[in-house]
């Protein structure tokens, strides 16, 4: 028996204590952040400078030259001039707006007046926000390679921002023809009353009394 407590007590002192592996648990979560910064996907905040619209009491003689705007529509892009008109109208491809033959043409537009770096962008009310975004990156810059690299060329970075007007221009800076109204039928005004009969006068008869001459 006291053998026994011996040999218990024996093994009481001899156990160690018990130790926390921290090494496997490291390397857990090592690998964890690693596929998350891998996998992340990062918004690109950037700030561009809008020339908004200014108030309505205020007028300013516009500048000689073209005055380019580019009109978005649910159907079609537009670039116009202000004083002359449309200069081209862009439908929509089947995958939505063609912003590739609008970047082509402003770049010819550039070419044509390089000194120009202001641009007016209209916009319907409901156009979307990703819409409006995708549209004044096209007008500010176009990607030109050389060599192996990739870089932005400017196109007309001064951007202002306004409200499309409600009807399509026509060529000459005009609002295209309005729908013709139809005229409502007006109905005919009453027939003139007759003009009443005359009453003929008749002698009173006087009653005890003398009748005038």
């Amino acid at each position: 028996m006291r053998r026994s407590y011996q040999t218990r007590k024996l093994e009481r002192h001899s156990r160690k204590p018990a130790e926390l592996l921290l090494v496997p648990m490291i390397d857990i979560f090592t690998v964890l952040v690693t596929f998350l910064l891998m996998t992340a996907v990062f918004s690109r905040t950037v700030i561009l400078q809008l020339n908004l619209p200014a108030s309505q009491t205020e007028f300013r003689e516009p500048p000689p030259g073209l005055q380019l705007e580019v009109m978005v529509r649910k159907d079609l892009i537009q670039v116009a001039d202000r004083n002359t008109g449309p200069l081209a109208t862009l439908p929509n491809t089947p995958g939505g707006y063609n912003y590739d033959a609008l970047t082509e043409y402003l770049k010819r537009v550039k070419a044509k007046f390089p000194e120009k770096t202001d641009a007016s962008i209209l916009l319907e009310a409901d156009t979307p926000y990703d819409t409006l975004v995708q549209v004044m990156d096209r007008v500010r810059v176009f990607e030109v390679s050389q060599g192996l690299n990739v870089v932005q060329a400017e196109l007309f970075p001064d951007i202002s921002i306004g409200d499309a007007p409600a009807t399509p221009q026509a060529p000459g800076g005009t609002p295209g023809p309005a729908s013709p109204v139809a005229a409502s039928p007006v109905a005919a005004p009453p027939a003139a009353a007759a003009p009443a009969a005359a009453t003929p006068l008749h002698a009173a008869a006087a009653s005890g009394n003398g009748a005038h001459p």
